[in-house]
């Protein structure tokens, strides 16, 4: 099992690769914690501007502050809501955001925290952001319980012996583990919930391309002979029982939320 550093640097193959997911899982998550509209937002981890997108449609924030470590990233995003927008885009790290204290009403990372090398570090950072009384929430995928969605891709090439990369601090990522941390941080009225979702590709290929892209597998298919990538394709066709026409593939999110206290 590998947890080497994870990068993502190029915003459309992300875009067909996850952001897609981060939409799906952030449609109910936001519902779930119930901010009211008009309010500040940190996005921490914002990527490719799809979680900030959903932000604006959904919530009608005042302000977002959305930060991401990647320079490409962030380009993606501002081309990407090139309209008039309430957001300002900010190069930074989750470990030390460039924000002042008690700056927001919310603060969240949307399928993030298991990149972050310190994960409390990363929290003690969102509730030092948000205002007494604000929130403090995050999602991500249950990773350690078969709910990520290239687990199929995962499974094979665990059975190969060539296990794909796991985010630096994957062990996060279960609900329970989640609950400790908010609570450990001193933040109230915690709450966690899991969020099962679906999403349809045209055809299996085009499900097969987006994984491809993804740095958790690209590794390990690049290192492969033609032929065994074939037959791992064609091992991954038959576990998602994929046929000739649309494929749909679940995935599950682990949500945890909770409250700085006044």
């Amino acid at each position: 099992m590998s947890t080497d550093e994870i990068r993502f640097d190029d915003g459309a193959a992300y875009e067909h690769l996850m952001g897609r997911w981060t939409v799906k899982v952030g449609e109910p998550f936001l519902d779930w914690i119930g901010v009211a509209p008009g309010g500040r937002w940190l996005d921490v981890g914002c990527g490719n501007g799809a979680f900030t997108e959903l932000l604006l449609q959904r919530v009608a924030p005042a302000a977002v502050q959305a930060i991401d470590p990647s320079a490409a990233q962030l380009a993606y995003a501002r081309q990407r809501l090139n309209a008039p927008a309430p957001v300002q885009w900010l190069q930074g790290d989750a470990m030390q955001l460039p924000v002042p204290s008690a700056s927001q009403d919310a603060a969240v990372m949307a399928l993030v925290l298991f990149f972050v090398p310190e994960p409390a570090a990363g929290l003690a950072e969102m509730l030092r952001a948000v205002r007494p009384g604000g929130t403090v929430a995050a999602y991500h995928w249950d990773i350690l319980n078969g709910g990520f969605p290239l687990a199929a891709i995962g499974a094979e090439l665990q059975r190969r012996g060539t296990p794909a990369k796991l985010p630096p601090s994957v062990s996060i990522s279960t609900r329970e583990a989640s609950e400790a941390l908010w609570r450990a941080a001193g933040l109230q009225q915690v709450r966690t919930t899991t969020f099962t979702v679906e999403r349809e590709f045209p055809d299996f290929d085009d499900y097969w391309r987006s994984a491809a892209s993804s740095n958790t597998v690209r590794a390990q298919f690049e290192a492969m002979a033609a032929d065994e990538l074939r037959e791992l394709r064609e091992r991954v066709r038959e576990r998602l029982g994929a046929g000739s026409g649309p494929l749909r593939v679940s995935a599950r999110a682990n949500a945890v939320c909770g409250v700085r206290a006044a």
